[in-house]
């Protein structure tokens, strides 16, 4: 029996970043854009400030600013909306509950875009999670992907489209389809149970908080069945928002892998590098 191959040395850590990887990614969750700044990366700040702000007050503009009075009166505090995706936009976040907040006190019409604009301030928050990735990583080294699949920002972002998609464009395909079938699986068997009532964020903010962390399947069922009714008690209702939420839940370890691979594929500097390095990726 032949001898196993000597397992190659770990990779050294490419250096040679524009400052602060902490500072870089803490500005971006501040201010989309600031943290390309600070590395002098002007051009990309400026288009990911206009990209990611511009959806939070499109939001904001479509729905009146109403999103956070879909909150239960009770569950009204100052914390409580920090649980929603718009907190990845924390400038935009910040903004909302200054000049919005909860609204004047009292109920009052929901506007006709309200859906869209609630949505469009939570897509505002997961693009900016990409944002503050892309500046973390430039921050942090001068090593750049020569391919898309090596990019963490875009591995992020193809995760965020479709869970497993990250996976399979860095040529783990295995672990891609295992994400994929069981995320949007474990999703489409709520959304069954739950007789599509999970998908609005009217009846349960927090659940659809969860779940939203998803991204494009949820995303494009709401779209498709967001406008379910209620016309009598469903009898797996907890159990279909419970599995919802945690398959959005599960999708945020699967953007840290990929990012993590990433990270590996370029600097070689993740934990237990050198076990990948003997096996190959999944």
């Amino acid at each position: 029996m032949p001898a196993p191959s000597p397992v190659p040395p770990r990779k050294p850590v490419a250096a040679g970043g524009k400052g602060s990887p902490g500072v870089a990614a803490l500005l971006s969750w501040v201010l989309p854009g600031a943290g390309h700044l600070y590395v002098g990366q002007v051009g990309a700040g400026l288009l990911c400030f206009v990209l990611v702000q511009g959806l939070y007050l499109l939001g904001l503009r479509l729905g009146d600013g109403m999103g956070f009075e879909y909150l239960d009166v009770e569950l009204r505090s100052l914390f409580a909306p920090a649980l929603s995706p718009e907190v990845g936009n924390l400038g935009g976040f910040l903004y909302q509950m200054q000049h919005y907040g909860f609204g004047p006190g009292f109920p009052r019409p929901y506007p006709e875009w309200l859906r869209v604009g609630s949505a469009l301030t939570a897509v505002s928050g997961l693009a900016n999670l990409v944002v503050i990735a892309h500046a973390h990583w430039l921050a942090g080294t001068a090593v750049r992907a020569t391919r898309w699949s090596e990019s963490a920002h875009a591995a992020l972002l193809s995760t965020l489209v479709l869970p497993g998609l990250g996976h399979w464009l860095q040529g783990r395909r295995r672990r891609a389809v295992v994400v994929c079938v069981m995320l949007v699986g474990l999703f489409a068997l709520g959304t069954l149970l739950a007789e599509g009532t999970n998908l609005s964020r009217e009846r349960h903010f927090y659940y659809w908080s969860g779940q939203f962390l998803l991204g494009g399947p949820a995303i494009l069922a709401e779209v498709l069945f967001g406008k379910a009714r209620v016309a009598s008690e469903i009898a797996y209702v907890d159990a279909g928002l419970v599995f919802g939420c945690i398959a959005g839940l599960l999708n945020i370890l699967a953007m840290i892998d990929v990012y993590g691979w990433s990270e590996w594929k370029l600097l070689g500097v993740p934990l237990r590098a050198s076990r990948h390095q003997a096996k190959g990726a999944a």
